[in-house]
This record gives structure tokens, sequence and C-alpha cells, in this order.
């Protein structure tokens, strides 16, 4: 049966240290390439509306669950730092045909400006932050994680999760159905559902490194080149007008856009006017033809720093 270009070709791949990342492809052959990077907590479902939308729009849309979260890999020992992510998104982005656009909400954004301010040549053609900055409101954050934390037993049922869900998100007018939770749950063996993370993500320093990891964070940001939007939610409580004149000062050629009614749950919250944002900045950037080939970057990245080639052609 002939998939269409809304339907995802369920892959993955392989990290530098051997776990496995379930990553989506949808329209493979398309231009330009997506890369969507989640936040702490969620899945690559997180972006399916959006990859299905702009697949059908000629772009070639990949997604991924990040170690220790969906269907990808978990850490043996349990030993999560932040780190260990950002290369798994460069090594992500490197398998690509071409430099991608990032699309990076909360923890993907914030990987990807690590990675796109430190990396020489860049591993993107532009990002997309979806309602993150390189520093953030505390309150929010702890928000966030009381909610991942509050129900260690699991749930009893599905109507049971459905129900905490929409007390989290309250804006939200339509429960999740038991479908839409199977990619987010996991029955352990006492019949219990348990969300899809690795327990350990909460228990281990990648929590704890956060605050630490700003003044880096602010650092990138600065030597950020490529093209920027920072998108967030009018109702955000992890962003606010103080975090984006920080970032917008520290990258003043990066473009902001507020998505009235949404919160930090952007893409949940607002999806069609979410994509109606990317799809306008993509078709504002200059065209793939005026950026350097990946292997003529290498090249003289090769010359000046003596940095292995990173993208390469078959």
């Amino acid at each position: 049966m002939r998939m269409d270009k809304h339907s995802p070709t369920r892959t993955s791949h392989d990290t530098a240290n051997g776990l496995a990342l379930a990553v989506d492809v949808r329209n493979a052959t398309g231009q330009p390439t997506l890369l969507f990077a989640h936040g702490f907590g969620q899945t690559r479902g997180a972006w399916n509306a959006v990859a299905a939308t702009m697949a059908a729009h000629g772009c070639r849309c990949v997604s991924f669950d990040s170690r220790g979260h969906g269907e990808s890999d978990r850490v043996p020992g349990g030993e999560y730092h932040m780190q260990q992510f950002v290369d798994d998104l460069l090594s992500l982005a490197h398998a690509q045909p071409e430099p991608p656009i990032l699309v990076g909400a909360s923890m993907g954004g914030l990987l990807g400006l690590v990675a796109a301010g430190e990396i020489r040549p860049t591993p993107f053609r532009a990002l997309v932050l979806v309602d993150i900055t390189p520093r953030w409101e505390t309150s929010g954050v702890e928000r966030i994680l009381a909610f991942m934390q509050a129900h260690p037993d699991g749930f009893a049922s599905y109507a049971e999760a459905a129900e905490q869900i929409a007390a989290y998100l309250p804006q939200r007018r339509e429960r999740k159905s038991e479908q839409q939770l199977r990619p987010l749950l996991r029955e352990g063996a006492d019949g219990r559902l348990r969300w899809h993370w690795d327990p350990a993500l909460l228990a281990g320093g990648l929590v704890s490194e956060s605050e630490r990891y700003q003044p880096r964070l602010l650092s990138a940001a600065a030597k950020v080149e490529v093209p920027v939007l920072l998108l967030s939610g009018e109702r955000s409580d992890v962003v606010s007008h103080h975090t984006v004149d920080e970032f917008l000062a520290l990258v003043p050629h990066a473009r902001h856009a507020e998505v009235p009614g949404a919160t930090h749950m952007l893409a949940g919250d607002a999806n069609d006017a979410f994509t109606a944002q990317i799809a306008g900045f993509i078709t504002s950037l200059p065209k793939a033809s005026t950026w350097p080939a990946p292997e003529a970057a290498c090249a003289q990245d090769k010359e000046e720093r003596g940095r292995v080639c990173r993208y390469t052609t078959e």
C-alpha cells in the first residue's frame, strides 16, 4: 500500500554510544528538511499535526524520540546528562541529506541553541525555537516537573490518565482518547499504566544541570548566525516578556511572534496558528542554493579548523 506524504515511515537512528532513537520521516524526498525536537517529557508524537501539514506542503519532516523518551532506548544505569542530548541532536542533523531547519520545543530548542551557537560549520539552516529562551521562568518549569513527578505509581486506566492531563491542561477543550494516550503510557507487570519516559530522567543529574547550563546557553545564543524565529505562547509561564527581550538583545537578527491564547504547550494549544508561523518563516528564508554545499562547507572547515567533515554525500 502506497503511503502518502502525511504518513510517517518509522525508522531508527543509532547514537554514538549505541542507543537507538525512534524516528519518523514524512515525505522523504521533500525539501527543505525540518528536524523536530520535542520538549522534556514529550515524544515525537507532539509534532504529528504540524509535521503532516508541512510534509503535505512539500517539506521533508523528521521527528524523533529523545533518549529515555517514548520508544527510544533508555540509558543503562540511568545516567542522563545534557551533553548526551546535544550530541544526539547533532548526530541526527548530520545524518540528513542537507542542513535541516530545526524546530525545537522547550528542551529541544535549548539543545538546538547550543548546537547552532557552538558548532561550525553550522548544523542547521535555521532555527525555530518554541516557547523557550536561554533564561526561563523557574516557576513554569517547576510546574511541569511537578506534574511529571506526581504519579510515580501510574494510573489504573487510560480514563484516569486523561483526567489528570485535563486538570494539567485546562485550556484544552477535548480530553485525550485511549488511542491518543497509548503512545504516552506503558503498561507495567503490575498492570498499571506509567508515563513513557524513564523515571531516571527525573531522579538523575539532567534536571539539576538545567540551571547551571544557562551561562552556556546565553553564550551560545550570542553566537548564532542562522535565521531564527522565536515563537512564544501568550499565556506561557516558562517564557516572559523579560526573557524574550533578553534573547532578542542577544540575537538581534531573530524574529519573535507571540501566539494568542497559547501556553507553553504551543503546538497542542494552537496548532493552526503555530504551523502558519513556521510556514511563513520557511518561505522567507534564503533559497537553499545560496547556502554552501555541505561538502564544501566541510572542506573549508577542515582546512581552517582541522575538524572532521560532518556532512557527507554518497
